[in-house]
């Protein structure tokens, strides 16, 4: 098999880099799994817009191989060449050649550059390769640096090993031209009914960035935890942030780790997008404050996993100086130009209070230059065209779309990755029902609601709710590879053919072992 794909997914390595002992238990591979019955000639996931390699000619990695940057290139475009010397196991401290005008273009060079074709948009590339030059074209860094994770799945999975002696790189000849179908293509972690440290986000922005996923969603607040410093309300971290479901000691993120994990993710063109959820799932905060309830009294910390109990008082004005604040510290921790509100699952509150609630603090969110979002519920508000609902479960979607506003589409059914795979799965919840690797991938995003066309679809994005997840190898299996089908749903054309994306998926079973990642071995896949 590893002749059909030699360039995409066959090449030795050491084990994965970090062991799994202690992980949840997996349900094995299908026995004698039959190899792939469709040839095919790479494994590059999302599929891109077209793929034309040529048989037995190949670009070869060596010592002589330098990285060059077109004339006039922003600094931006110096941070995805420093990437790409990465890739190639060069000394810490080497730096990309930056060409002058006049300048020839050396042989045996990866050359990125930037151009101006509008088929192409801020994110697509164009790459290019022959025996003696690599040449990635692209509008903007972002597509550049895209080009280069294509460049880097049509490697041998050696390359995921940069410490790695005597490892032979080769990239196949021939042309890949490729844009995203959607603008928004997001994974959600949500670190409050369980803490994620901050090492293990890193880690997750990572493995994003292989597969062109350009949106982290962090669920940081909810009734078991508080996961972020608020300077001017600090019982929320600290008292808030003290527990997490089950009675563990929880745990948060300082303003300065948000800040840095904001600027790790701009490096590989990931934006961060923060969700505090309100007016309900804020029991943690009603812990810390007081103030925050109605009663003006705290109800002790939760550990459960029921929803729906608690609820800010909304007719009070501290309330708003609350949200105000803890809107503005966060704002300024990052350029992101989104703020999630969250607003699900509002059970204790009237319908006016309700929408009081949820207008207001779209002024809140507005007058911080930020645009709002929300789940699925604050639809039938008097939303502004620029705030974006999320789509979960049935809602009032159509009703924002007709106004001109954006869905974000997170189809539980679909995209909830805290579901099992199957009935012997141990980890994760079946109340949306069991969702295989194939669920996540067969469903086209401008037909999924009626009364929302694509024109109106903003993106897709996988939710991992972590009430069961308790290590970081619990978040790794549930989400991978199901992540992976929802970044191709994303990316990728509306023609879904699972038959060809099992096979690519399959072939990069070795990469995702490569990079030391605990994934479900779904026996829907043929894994290498």
């Amino acid at each position: 098999m590893c002749a059909a794909l030699t360039m995409a997914a066959c090449g030795g390595g050491p084990a994965g880099t970090r062991p799994t002992t202690g992980a949840a238990p997996v349900a094995a591979p299908a026995p004698n799994v039959a190899p792939p019955r469709l040839p095919i000639t790479h494994a590059i996931i999302p599929l891109p817009t077209s793929v034309s390699l040529v048989d037995g000619s190949s670009f070869v990695v060596d010592s002589t191989t330098t990285v060059v940057v077109a004339p006039g290139a922003g600094s931006d475009v110096d941070g995805v060449a420093m990437r790409v010397l990465g890739l190639l196991g060069r000394p810490a401290g080497t730096a990309p050649t930056r060409l002058a005008a006049a300048d020839t273009i050396p042989a045996r060079s990866i050359y990125l550059r930037l151009g101006d074709d509008s088929t192409l948009g801020d994110e697509g590339y164009r790459l290019d390769v022959g025996p003696a030059l690599v040449t990635i074209t692209a509008n903007r860094a972002a597509g550049l640096f895209y080009g280069v994770q294509t460049m880097r799945q049509l490697m041998p999975v050696s390359v995921e090993y940069p410490a790695a002696l005597n490892r032979g790189l080769r990239i196949p000849a021939g042309v890949v031209i490729d844009a995203p179908r959607f603008a928004w293509r997001g994974s959600m972690l949500d670190v409050a009914r369980h803490f994620l440290p901050i090492e293990e986000v890193r880690r997750h922005l990572d493995r994003m960035a292989l597969y062109k996923l350009n949106r982290l969603h962090l669920h940081l607040s909810d009734d078991q935890g508080w996961r972020i410093e608020i300077k001017s309300w600090p019982n929320l971290a600290l008292v808030g942030g003290s527990t997490q479901v089950g009675g563990g000691p929880g745990g948060y993120y300082t303003q300065e780790q948000y800040a840095a994990l904001a600027r790790y993710a701009a490096e590989r063109f990931i934006t961060i997008v923060p969700e505090i959820d309100m007016p309900g799932h804020t029991n943690a905060a009603l812990a810390s404050y007081p103030g925050l309830n109605c009663d003006r009294v705290a109800p002790p910390p939760y550990t459960g996993t029921k929803v729906g109990f608690s609820t800010l008082c909304v007719t009070s004005d501290s309330t708003y100086r609350f949200v105000s604040d803890v809107v503005r510290e966060i704002a300024a921790l990052s350029p992101s130009p989104w703020f999630h509100i969250g607003g699900d699952e509002v059970q204790k509150l009237t319908h006016d209070e309700y929408r009081l609630f949820v207008e207001r603090v779209q002024g809140i969110v507005r007058s911080q230059g930020r645009q709002m979002i929300g789940w699925g519920e604050i639809a039938p508000m008097a939303l502004e065209p620029g705030t974006v609902v999320q789509h979960w479960k049935t809602d009032s979607s159509a009703v924002h779309a007709a106004r001109g506003g954006r869905v974000l589409l997170s189809p539980n059914k679909r995209t909830y990755l805290d579901m099992k795979y199957d009935s012997a799965t141990i980890l994760g919840l079946r109340w949306a029902g069991l969702i295989e690797v194939r669920d996540a991938y067969e469903w086209d995003p401008a037909a999924q609601i009626e009364g929302v066309p694509e024109r109106s679809v903003l993106g897709v994005e996988a939710p991992l709710w972590a009430e069961t997840l308790v290590k970081p190898e619990d978040w790794e299996l549930m989400a991978f590879p199901r992540l992976v089908a929802v970044a191709e749903v994303g990316w990728s054309a509306p023609a879904r053919d699972f038959e060809s994306f099992r096979q690519r998926l399959g072939a990069n079973g070795p990469r995702l072992a490569a990079m030391g990642i605990n994934f479900y071995r779904s026996p829907q896949i043929p894994w290498w």
